[in-house]
């Protein structure tokens, strides 16, 4: 189930988000969508990059019950990436969310063998989305 704070006047379908959670976890996730400005912030602070970013993730302290974590996503660069890609904004959150959620289950790209693109590419395949920033620098 999504928590969602959406501190935009953007709408997404959030039904495919669902779709997608349910496909990884059980557990809550906390969803907060932003403008560039804040996410700069927020990054700024929890990661020393004064710049905005697409997508955080905040992995929760596992005890009985709790949340799988939070997850940040700039609606701003959800409409820029879409544009510049030509696929749809529902698309690019879909993509976002995938990469988020994937790293609030623990996977890292930066550091693993290729596990957290497999299990991207498997997800995108399944749910029918364009190729994502990790698939497509891979492929590079």
């Amino acid at each position: 189930m999504i928590e969602l704070d959406n501190r935009t006047d953007k709408t997404y379908n959030f039904l495919l988000l669902e779709q997608i959670a349910d496909t990884l976890t059980d557990q809550e996730i906390e969803l907060i969508l932003t403008d560039n400005t804040e996410i700069t912030e927020i990054n700024r602070e929890f990661r020393g990059i004064d710049k905005a970013t697409d997508v955080l993730s905040f992995p929760s302290d596992p005890f009985p019950g709790a949340p799988i974590g939070s997850m940040v996503i700039s609606v701003d660069k959800v409409a820029s990436v879409a544009q510049e890609l030509g696929h749809s904004n529902d698309d690019e959150i879909a993509l976002l969310f995938i990469h988020g959620l994937l790293h609030l289950k623990g996977f890292d790209h930066e550091v693993d063998n290729g596990e957290m693109r497999q299990k991207e590419v498997e997800l995108i395949e399944k749910f029918n989305l364009p190729k994502s920033l990790i698939v497509r620098a891979s492929e590079e």
